[in-house]
């Protein structure tokens, strides 16, 4: 396992990933799940201003894209813009098993761990914080969407008092503004604590959103 500080390239079993290891016992885990056509090397920009002392994993999508890059789901004809909450279970649970195989074999507990995406990589990250409520300490999710089909009320009293952080800009031309502020408050409604930042730019952060969540991982 790496000890470093500068994110290397590594690979596990199936898996291709970035990885940051502090050089001491890290304090917190988190994952970085980039966008469509994405990969491993998307996500480090977002992570690049956090405490030192925080591992980062930044793990490949599991599905090619044709036109290049990664997703993590497969696009099947006519769900373009439909992506449902089954579409992303194979990702997600693929993942979550990744963790717990790469996790056992470098000795490190990561009964819970954080996590950042990225427009899909945001609905992979509201995905998992719906079937694996437990395993997530705390997420931030950057202009996405909840995928179809998210039921929340089975999973509310385990989302109660999480912190969320979300992210969106009113120009965004990919993903309307319209599916984070429902995601405010379907949170809010299970009692999550949401810190929210709205920006008047495209379908990217802000440089006060950035800020806004660097702040955010350092506080909690």
């Amino acid at each position: 396992m790496p000890t470093t500080t500068d994110p290397q390239i590594l690979t596990f079993k199936d898996w291709s990933f970035r990885m940051r290891m502090p050089a001491v016992k890290p304090k917190r885990f988190l994952i970085l799940l980039h966008g469509w056509k994405g990969d491993e090397n998307s996500m480090l920009v977002f992570a690049r201003n956090l405490a030192t002392d925080i591992a980062i994993l930044a793990p490949r999508g599991i599905f090619t894209v044709p036109e290049g890059g990664y997703s993590w789901r497969e696009i099947r004809p006519g769900t373009w813009g439909l992506a449902s909450l089954e579409d992303f279970r194979p990702a997600a649970e693929a993942l979550v098993a990744f963790v717990d195989e790469w996790a056992a074999t470098a000795g490190m507990d990561l009964d819970q761990f954080d996590l950042m995406g990225f427009s899909q990589g945001a609905a992979m990250t509201y995905t998992l914080a719906l079937l694996y409520p437990q395993r997530i300490r705390q997420l931030a999710a950057i202009s996405g969407f909840i995928p179809e089909g998210g039921q929340f009320l089975p999973v509310m009293p385990r989302l109660n008092g999480k912190q969320v952080f979300i992210s969106h800009g009113r120009k965004d031309d990919v993903v309307p503004v319209e599916q984070s502020r429902k995601a405010v408050l379907q949170f809010e409604q299970a009692g999550a604590l949401v810190t929210y930042c709205e920006s008047d730019t495209g379908h990217k952060i802000s440089k006060e959103c950035l800020k806004a969540l660097e702040m955010f991982f350092g506080k909690y």
